[in-house]
């Protein structure tokens, strides 16, 4: 009885010892592996809603930019240059929800990457090059619009099908030739932070300068573009006005009905570039910062800023969806399936 008795308490402290070092290997990734990370402590109600959120994010960019091609690309009134750009644009945003978004949930809710190195560091480039491809679509977008409006009837003349085509390789492109994350001087970081189950990819200093200034000069070009259409769209619309005063005219001239037309594409694009700028700017920043100040931003911080931006690939088809009642009627037809029909391509999609 006294071997039983002594022998109780370290029976205790065993078990006690094995629920502890079971609850530490149960927030691992790889519970058998001694360098896994660990994986984010969430209870299943936050996770659950984690994964709704970040989900529906996904679905809508899917689904929204899915609907914006096939309206653009099916309907004939539709395929003019400015509109294949922005088709072209919603083909990087389509795959961004495809090839990014759902695969940065798992590892956003769970803290975990399991989908292996090669893919770790493609997903990463990935996210990069849609970026940029977007940013690269919307400054050309910018400068169609600047010459739609500032001189509507020659437009059609100067920004044609080829011009078009050659912007869009161009962004696609150039988004490619993107290298990825340079980890030279990062070395002893990099090995402290590698982890079986993560996908941490660092950048040095000067790649992250460069990507910035990437970022920054179409930015700053779009803002310039967009600040001078919306002082000739003002021109014009005081001008317009002072005209139909002193001829007391009872309707718009041609020339007047194609600059309105122009004016409003532009602000609903100036809306859309406005939305790309405030979705991605806190991300940049917090990267060109972070570089200099030794990676000390929060992860849940760093993950907030990521799905900031990721969900702006979501955007854009809600703005369509609120402006343009091209578009709107585009989807009801697309939704309902009357697409299928016979010479639903030459429906009229501008009735006035």
């Amino acid at each position: 009885m006294a071997t039983d008795d002594d022998s109780f308490p370290w029976d205790q402290d065993s078990i006690l010892i094995r629920d502890l070092l079971s609850a530490t290997s149960a927030q691992l990734c790889y519970k058998n592996l001694n360098r896994s990370c660990v994986r984010s402590p969430y209870s299943p109600g936050p996770r659950l809603i984690l994964y709704a959120v970040f989900g529906f994010g996904a679905v809508l960019a899917v689904c929204g930019n899915l609907l914006v091609m096939t309206a653009i690309l099916h309907f004939r009134q539709l395929h003019s240059p400015a509109n294949f750009l922005v088709a072209s644009l919603a083909c990087a945003d389509f795959l961004v929800g495809v090839m990014v978004m759902p695969f940065g949930m798992v590892r956003s809710v769970e803290g975990c990457w399991y989908f292996g190195d090669s893919y770790c560091k493609l997903h990463t480039c990935f996210d990069a090059s849609f970026c940029y491809c977007s940013l690269f679509h919307l400054c050309f977008i910018s400068v169609d619009r600047y010459v739609a409006v500032s001189d509507p009837l020659t437009y059609p003349t100067r920004f044609t099908a080829s011009v078009s085509a050659k912007c869009i390789a161009f962004s696609w492109l150039l988004s490619f030739i993107y290298t990825g994350a340079n980890e030279a001087g990062l070395e002893d970081l990099v090995s402290a932070l590698t982890c079986v189950g993560g996908c941490q990819i660092l950048m040095n200093q000067n790649w992250v300068a460069i990507n910035f200034l990437i970022f920054f000069i179409p930015t700053l070009v779009m803002m310039t573009v967009y600040s001078k259409i919306f002082l000739i769209a003002k021109q014009q619309a005081q001008s317009i006005e002072k005209m139909n005063k002193q001829t007391a005219r009872a309707s718009d001239s041609y020339k007047d009905r194609v600059a309105k037309r122009e004016r409003k594409a532009a602000k609903t694009l100036g809306i859309a570039v406005a939305a790309f700028l405030l979705s991605w700017l806190p991300y940049f920043i917090d990267s060109f910062i972070d570089a200099f100040l030794g990676f000390i931003t929060p992860a849940y911080v760093y993950e907030i800023l990521v799905w900031i931006a990721y969900y702006n690939s979501a955007m854009n088809p809600l703005i369509y969806a609120f402006f343009y009642p091209w578009f709107r009627k585009a989807l009801r037809l697309i939704v309902t399936g009357r697409i299928w029909r016979e010479n639903s391509s030459v429906t009229n999609l501008f009735p006035e």
